[in-house]
């Protein structure tokens, strides 16, 4: 693979925040400060150094990756749009350099399946298993690694056969998942385009996916950003700041994340 570098010029971006804000499972912080992931069977390392990106990898995928990171859309005109709330200017403040990443709809889907009643290190270590135990060799960036496995590869298993994830009860929902999307009877492309109550109801066809799954694989994975997941850290933010509900902004995905992640760095009372 032809390796090179190149960077570029992004304002008022975080990619640590971007990276460790609980959206992804699949990158790693190295002992300079740079990242070293896996998106669509792509691998990447990459740094930042003030407002500027810099990138060691495959020259053939920039697009892709300025895609994924969602590069091209303007997140200081969000910024400007939340400033008329009190609460979402002080999370704009903090987590305004986030970017809602435009991850893999199968990869979010399972990566959020397996989160439930989870924290971060466990999931990323299922996800981890899975991809060595059933994805392809990837070669980019700094490193080495193991795509996502595909669907059909995943409904090809049975419980037993995935009891290397230590997964627990989340292994019947994976294979469940695998099985409706491998033999058509779920459509992520519709599930894409869907008006979003549909698209919701769609994916709560798959056992053990609920609404804060549903809308977590809707705003991270289908990048529907007017998805709004409420997990116990987004059930803080609402008693604490919204009793009376959340207002009608949008983007509510972008909002979301960056409320998700400004809560998360108060203290605890």
């Amino acid at each position: 693979m032809n390796q090179t570098s190149w960077e570029t010029t992004v304002p008022a971006f975080s990619l640590r925040d971007t990276l460790c804000c609980g959206q992804c499972f699949r990158w790693e912080e190295l002992p300079d400060g740079s990242f070293w992931g896996i998106a669509s069977g792509k691998a990447i390392t990459v740094r930042q150094e003030e407002d500027r990106l810099l990138w060691q990898g495959d020259p053939a995928q920039k697009e892709f990756w300025d895609g994924y990171f969602d590069l091209d859309t303007d997140y200081a005109a969000f910024v400007r749009d939340f400033q008329g709330d009190p609460t979402l200017q002080k999370a704009c403040q903090m987590a305004g350099g986030i970017r809602l990443l435009r991850q893999d709809p199968w990869e979010a889907l399972c990566s959020f399946i397996i989160s439930q009643n989870n924290n971060i290190p466990r999931i990323r270590g299922i996800v981890d298993r899975l991809c060595q135990l059933l994805g392809e060799p990837v070669a980019g960036g700094t490193a080495d690694g193991y795509a996502f496995p595909t669907p059909e590869r995943l409904a090809a298993q049975t419980e037993e056969s995935l009891a290397p994830l230590r997964a627990g009860f989340r292994t019947g929902y994976l294979l469940d998942a695998a099985e409706k999307v491998a033999s058509g009877q779920l459509s992520l492309e519709e599930v894409a385009v869907m008006p979003l109550e549909d698209a919701r109801t769609a994916l709560r066809t798959i056992r053990g996916v609920g609404p804060k799954v549903a809308e977590c694989a809707l705003l991270y994975g289908f990048h529907r950003l007017e998805a709004f997941p409420v997990d116990t850290w987004i059930k803080k933010v609402l008693a604490r700041y919204y009793p009376q509900g959340f207002p009608p902004l949008q983007p509510a995905g972008v909002a979301q994340q960056f409320l998700f992640h400004y809560i998360r760095s108060l203290p605890e009372d």
